[in-house]
């Protein structure tokens, strides 16, 4: 079923730029993937949502074999992080008109949950493929942080005209240096903070240079 699930989604996209993020496009990309019409529908009984999320999944699982595929494990973490979200964004650069019209769509009110869910599994797969292995805070932190990279890059991209998607890759550079400075400037303020004497203890040490 995954076989004729991945036909009918990419014959889908190819429809979506003309026909929205819509049930005319998968009805296309049904016919056009060689499924009957009712055995194609029903691989996708939720309908546009569920094609959403199978794209968002299809997508991850592209992304991480090719990361596989490049072995990536003598890299920095950082380097790796921001290969593992060009990587995505380039697996998509052929339904970039379509990943418009998904958006718009996981825009909607009805959708904000859709929406979440497949951007915290995509930066999980993204930290996963990295070689990350937390299970503290870190954990969360991590993918909040990755969350929030993610999503304005991929509005960097869709509006991108630059050659070979160049101020995108740039913009992505700047903004994965800005979320690797937290953690320093983290241990920085805790370092800090613990040098600052306690306000209980000075008031501590005034009561008890008051005369009795």
């Amino acid at each position: 079923m995954s076989n004729l699930k991945d036909k009918i989604l990419l014959a889908t996209l190819t429809h979506v730029p003309f026909d929205g993020w819509s049930r005319a496009a998968l009805k296309h990309g049904v016919i056009d993937a060689g499924a009957g019409l009712e055995r194609g529908l029903g691989a996708f009984p939720g309908g546009m949502v569920e094609v959403a999320a199978y794209c968002s999944a299809y997508f991850d699982h592209r992304m991480v074999a090719e990361l596989e595929r490049r072995k990536i494990g003598d890299m920095k973490v950082r380097d790796r992080i921001t290969l593992a979200v060009r990587v995505r964004l380039e697996a998509l650069a052929r339904h970039r008109e379509a990943c418009r019209r998904l958006m718009s769509f996981l825009a909607l009110p009805p959708n904000a949950g859709l929406a979440a869910g497949c951007t915290w599994k995509t930066v999980n797969a993204m930290w996963y493929a990295a070689g990350d292995t937390a299970t503290d805070f870190n954990f969360y932190t991590k993918r909040a942080l990755l969350a929030a990279v993610y999503a304005s890059t991929v509005l960097c991209w869709l509006g991108d005209e630059s050659e070979d998607f160049t101020d995108t890759w740039e913009f992505l550079d700047r903004r994965i240096a800005g979320v690797m400075k937290i953690p320093k400037i983290k241990a920085r303020l805790a370092d800090a903070l613990a040098r600052v004497p306690s306000p209980f203890g000075i008031w501590r040490g005034l009561r008890r240079s008051e005369p009795s």
